[in-house]
């Protein structure tokens, strides 16, 4: 008789939690997934699915702009956020669907409800306890709001995509990712949208030319972008919110949305009375076989805020899959990440900022080009595409790309396999581009800038 109930027991039917379960499973292991609020997790209902179908739509209302001067009449315009709205949610329950048949195909089963860790081999969801020999924590993270008075009538990201109407104006708070995306969707909607950010300049941790690139796009575009300034109160009138700000000024708006983070979703689950240690974020701190510090309990994806991104914590659940049962242990390679923001213009970028490559070696080199994409020849939009370059002068080696562009994301996917082949400049330039794109740009690049 076995000693336990499940070899695995998954906390969290996130991208993350999902995957290694399925992939267990897939390796002959007894596989339990617990998951308290909707299959997918963030990425599918919340986050990275829906939010793109939202980038999609919002940019609708440049494309028709654009298309008479290529000929197109289009006549009168209209949106209606409604039935965006229904469409999105209808893909979304679609998808549920898809994983609730991954995880029974691969003989998953799947537990409703809140999962604590009652042990480091014991879990319980509502009043069921089940023992595993291994528990996988893959509870992601959740939207963080700072304590600021009249918070309660702010909303975050997940209540931005459940909207019953499009607010007609908007303030966006923070400087990251999300703030960002949600900035140029509605924007693009034609809602008036303000965004406040407390440092000098958002998205920290993306290289400087491309922080500084954005930015000036976004207010080329309209969106009223206001750096060192935060939101000292909030009140809420009859028809809109007013908000305080820290230099005495007041923005009225319909609906204002804070996107100031997210926290790892590791409250009261039992992790530190199991033993397990926490950050000062409340994130689980995991070896590099994602491992805690109690030996049965792992975790991966957002929870241990490693690098926030689906196909991280994917990667991460099949290393972790193949390190228990595959009899392969595998660390995970966090190591040139390729990354987009969905914004408009999209960012993509892989490998090292400038900032971050002259820290690390002695000599570098920038290549770098600024332009009008050819679309914009005819449109007369004034919207230019920057893509950067930085290698290592000692090897020649690429060691970052960057973009700032209409699908930067499609083309550093392309860019990032190079970057993570350890891709020389002098291989760069013996590519022949294809004519006329902006990608050929990466490999027509010949003068460093100074």
């Amino acid at each position: 008789m076995a000693k336990y109930d499940y070899d695995l027991f998954s906390i969290g039917a996130g991208s993350g939690g999902v995957r290694a379960s399925r992939v267990a499973a897939g390796f002959g292991a007894r596989v339990a997934v617990a998951e308290e609020r909707y299959l997918g997790g963030t990425c599918v209902n919340v986050g990275c699915i829906p939010k793109k179908l939202l980038v999609y739509a919002s940019h609708y209302s440049e494309d028709f702009e654009d298309a008479a001067a290529y000929g197109w009449t289009v006549s009168q315009r209209r949106f209606d956020w409604t039935p965006l709205i229904e469409n999105k949610n209808r893909e979304i329950a679609r998808l549920q669907g898809v994983y609730r048949e991954l995880l029974e195909q691969a003989g998953v089963e799947r537990i409703e409800g809140r999962a604590c860790i009652v042990d480091p081999h014991t879990v319980r969801v509502g009043d069921r306890r089940f023992t595993a020999e291994h528990i996988l924590v893959a509870t992601g993270g959740w939207p963080s709001v700072p304590e600021t008075p009249g918070i309660e009538h702010a909303i975050t990201s997940n209540e931005a995509f459940h909207l019953k109407e499009l607010p007609r104006r908007v303030i966006l708070v923070g400087g990251g990712y999300i703030a960002v995306e949600f900035a140029s969707i509605f924007n693009g909607f034609g809602v008036e949208t303000v965004q406040l950010y407390r440092g000098p300049l958002f998205l920290r941790g993306f290289d400087d030319d491309v922080r500084k690139a954005l930015a000036e796009e976004m207010r080329g575009k309209g969106i009223d972008l206001r750096f060192n300034l935060n939101v000292q109160k909030i009140e809420k009138t009859h028809a809109s919110v007013v908000a305080t700000l820290t230099d005495g000024s007041t923005l009225e708006a319909d609906q204002i949305m804070y996107a100031t983070g997210r926290l790892p979703a590791t409250r009261d689950m039992g992790l530190v009375e199991a033993g397990v240690e926490l950050n000062s974020k409340g994130a689980i701190i995991v070896d590099e076989y994602s491992r805690s510090t109690v030996p049965s309990i792992w975790a991966i994806g957002d929870v241990t805020d490693r690098i926030k991104l689906t196909p991280v914590a994917i990667h991460e659940g099949i290393a972790l899959a193949q390190t228990l049962f595959g009899n392969r242990p595998t660390k995970p390679d966090h190591e040139d990440v390729p990354s987009a923001v969905f914004s408009q213009p999209q960012i993509g970028a892989v490998g090292l900022t400038e900032a971050r490559a002259r820290e690390r070696y002695r000599e570098i080199e920038i290549y770098r080009s600024h332009f009008r994409p050819l679309k914009h020849t005819l449109t007369g939009r004034d919207e230019k595409t920057m893509l950067k370059l930085i290698v290592d002068g000692a090897s020649n080696r690429v060691i970052g790309a960057h973009m700032v562009g209409p699908d930067a994301g499609e083309i550093i996917q392309g860019i990032a396999i190079a970057v993570k082949c350890r891709a020389t400049k002098a291989q760069f330039d013996a590519t022949i581009g294809i004519h006329p794109t902006t990608a050929e740009e990466f490999v027509t690049l010949r003068a460093p800038v100074s």
